[in-house]
């Protein structure tokens, strides 16, 4: 087991441990990690490479700007990577062709960026409110070179265009958060929240505009489901 990656780890010493860590995170090692996640979901060579370039830049700015509370490569490709994955296969089965994402609240890019890598046609707009995260989010989609991603540095309240697929994951204020993000969500779009599973039930009563299919339980996970909803 690596140890955690601690944000008074500087310089070279820092620059150092992230070399060691992605050295031993090379592509096949990655795939490896996500196979329980991608069903249904083609993981290119294109993809890999662009997930493991997210990594290095999750990993070197993390120290920073606290993007995530998991510090090791290997848990951030399954836990966030992995879980993003899995909610883009259920982005591919939903109600209608998608053509349009928004990712409500968007911090580090989960589950946005992810999806955008293997689902490239998709018009994604990431939205966060925090600069400093926007700015993350912006370096992330020019180094992965992801075209038509816009990272929307405002409150979800106040970004008034809408997607065929609205994305929600961890995110503070939960109950107050899903009617802003419904307003989000097209005619015949849908909804995919990222959350606990005994998350559930409330949302499902907060969103009752929604014919809300049974949620599916995260790979690797006891507590995690992706719950998804289509606009009636």
């Amino acid at each position: 087991m690596c140890r955690a990656f601690t944000p008074d780890c500087q310089g070279s010493q820092r620059q150092t441990w992230c070399a060691t860590m992605l050295d031993r995170m090379n592509a096949s090692r990655i795939r490896e990690l996500l196979t329980p996640f991608s069903v249904g979901v083609e993981l290119t060579d294109l993809h890999v490479a662009q997930l493991s370039t997210y990594l290095e830049l999750l990993l070197k700015w993390n120290s920073r700007i606290n993007l995530t509370s998991v510090r090791e490569p290997e848990q951030i490709v399954s836990r966030h990577f992995g879980e993003s994955l899995f909610a883009a296969s259920l982005v591919a089965s939903g109600c209608a062709l998608a053509k349009s994402l928004v990712d409500v609240g968007s911090g580090a890019g989960f589950p946005g960026i992810p999806i955008k890598i293997v689902m490239p046609h998709l018009q994604s707009t990431l939205i966060e409110a925090q600069q400093k995260k926007a700015t993350f989010l912006r370096e992330v989609v020019r180094a992965l070179n992801l075209g038509e991603a816009q990272v929307a540095n405002t409150r979800a309240n106040q970004f008034g265009l809408a997607a065929d697929v609205v994305t929600l994951r961890a995110v503070e204020s939960f109950e107050q958060i899903l009617p802003v993000a419904e307003r989000l969500v097209a005619p015949q779009g849908a909804m995919l929240l990222l959350i606990g599973a005994a998350q559930a039930e409330k949302a499902k009563s907060l969103l009752p505009g929604f014919q809300w299919k049974a949620a599916h339980a995260v790979p690797m996970s006891e507590r995690r489901v992706v719950l998804s909803g289509c606009r009636n």
